[in-house]
């Protein structure tokens, strides 16, 4: 993957995971991603973080709609919170990721564009690592893949469940 190849990376946190997320804006940054912070700029104990990480996943969609390749990782102390609510940003298919494979099948299965990563969960080491094998991964468009997440789309839209 070359440099102009990398997408565009949003990412948000909790106060759990900042200095998870300052390390992944500057080590990112340095490896040739645009990483657009979307917060908090601030350690705050009490923070809430559904508004940073919707704003993230805001920011993927809009930037996929326009064109833009472009993913996004939402932190938090386990992941679960943050995954919640950037899913529930209409065309965002955020996935929790615990290890390389998790990751990598998030994006290559079902071309996820959001990956959510528990700060308290892994060292800084291995959430980078995590993160990086998730950023890298194609997916694969297998129409098996291709038809599961049409399948989700439509219902995303309609309301409608299609066997």
């Amino acid at each position: 993957m070359t440099i102009s190849d990398l997408p565009r990376v949003h990412i948000a946190t909790d106060h759990a995971g900042m200095e998870l997320s300052a390390h992944l804006v500057s080590h990112l940054s340095a490896k040739g991603y645009e990483v657009v912070d979307h917060g908090p700029k601030v350690y705050d104990a009490l923070d809430d973080y559904p508004s940073f990480c919707i704003n993230a996943a805001l920011a993927v969609v809009a930037d996929q709609e326009a064109g833009t390749h472009a993913l996004g990782i939402v932190l938090g102390g386990s992941g679960n919170g943050e995954q919640i609510a950037a899913n529930k940003v209409k065309g965002v298919r955020a996935a929790l990721a615990w290890n390389l494979s998790t990751a990598q099948l998030a994006r290559e299965h079902n071309d996820a564009n959001v990956v959510a990563v528990g700060g308290r969960q892994h060292s800084v080491d291995e959430a980078t690592e995590i993160i990086e094998a998730f950023l890298a991964e194609p997916f694969s468009n297998d129409e098996r893949h291709v038809r599961r997440i049409g399948k989700i789309a439509t219902y995303e839209r309609t309301g409608e469940v299609i066997d």
